[in-house]
């Protein structure tokens, strides 16, 4: 059985992307998992340029409630408090997060986690943050003897691109166009991202993929609208410096995927009272990116 260290995952409707969950969770042993969300409501709440933490105990879940790791009090007691902020309302009003919730918890009944979340940030932050975090994780398994995949795991969460010219707000965000040769050329770009930034987790690969998705000029745009610009960046640069200072072997891709949400029929959810929350066609699909690390 391969368990998985590190893992990218994405968290859109499950009618779409819940077989991808599924490569992914299966493969999650660790008792506390550890997730960098997409903070999709951060402009709102005028917040950036910090991790976001929370103080909640608990998180509602399938089977019973989902224990926040007690861990979390001690990452944050050895991070710099100019590193995060805590901020209940962005937690709570964050999908990326809680979409994982019921996958770890069917995989393992006790699983723990601890959500960060990580909203508009410059590259340069994005280095000292992961330098920090890399540091107070590597002293909180040093000091409750644990060990990184068979105790606490970390994944990122992120949906890949948001494509098309229909239903994103009056944005046209097609640049292939949305015919089937416009699909097929966003796809091959999106290939080509994974393939340059998500094989071998480290600085080159983050900085990389902050050079396909983020504007040159202005770090809070996007270049390639790829939800999660910042928490996949942040992440690669966290797990390849947390496996460095923990004396392990560089990062192994265990596997890699990619799906889109017209490339297969959706899962049939209605039973269970669930449905889609965006439309799925030529002028309207999203991406999906997975992969997993040993």
């Amino acid at each position: 059985m391969i368990f998985y260290v590190f893992a990218v995952c994405p968290h859109d409707d499950y009618l779409y992307a819940g077989y991808l969950y599924n490569e992914i969770y299966s493969h999650i042993k660790a008792k506390t998992v550890i997730i960098l969300g997409v903070a999709h409501k951060a402009k709102q709440f005028k917040i950036e340029r910090k991790l976001v933490f929370d103080t909640y105990d608990k998180w509602h879940a399938a089977y019973s409630n989902v224990k926040i790791s007690p861990l979390r009090e001690q990452i944050m007691k050895n991070l710099p408090q100019s590193d995060y902020i805590i901020h209940d309302s962005l937690q709570l009003e964050e999908h990326s997060v809680e979409a994982f919730v019921p996958f770890l918890q069917y995989y393992n009944k006790n699983v723990e986690i601890v959500s960060i979340l990580i909203p508009h940030m410059p590259f340069s932050d994005m280095q000292k943050y992961s330098d920090d975090l890399a540091k107070a994780l590597n002293k909180v398994m040093k000091d409750n003897k644990l060990q990184w995949g068979k105790d606490i795991a970390l994944i990122i969460s992120t949906d890949a691109v948001h494509y098309g010219d229909e239903d994103w707000g009056g944005k046209n965000y097609a640049p292939y166009g949305c015919d089937t040769a416009g699909y097929k050329s966003a796809v091959d770009h999106e290939h080509e991202i994974m393939k340059n930034c998500l094989q071998n987790p480290d600085t080159t690969s983050a900085r990389k993929f902050v050079e396909y998705t983020v504007k040159d000029n202005d770090w809070h745009e996007y270049k390639w609208t790829w939800c999660g610009r910042y928490s996949v960046p942040f992440g690669l640069l966290t797990a390849s410096k947390l496996q460095k200072i923990s004396g392990g072997a560089p990062l192994k891709l265990a596997i890699t995927d990619y799906s889109t949400s017209i490339a297969h029929k959706p899962l049939k959810v209605e039973d269970l009272q669930m449905g889609a929350t965006a439309p799925a066609n030529l002028h309207h699909w999203v991406g999906y990116a997975v992969a997993g690390f040993k």
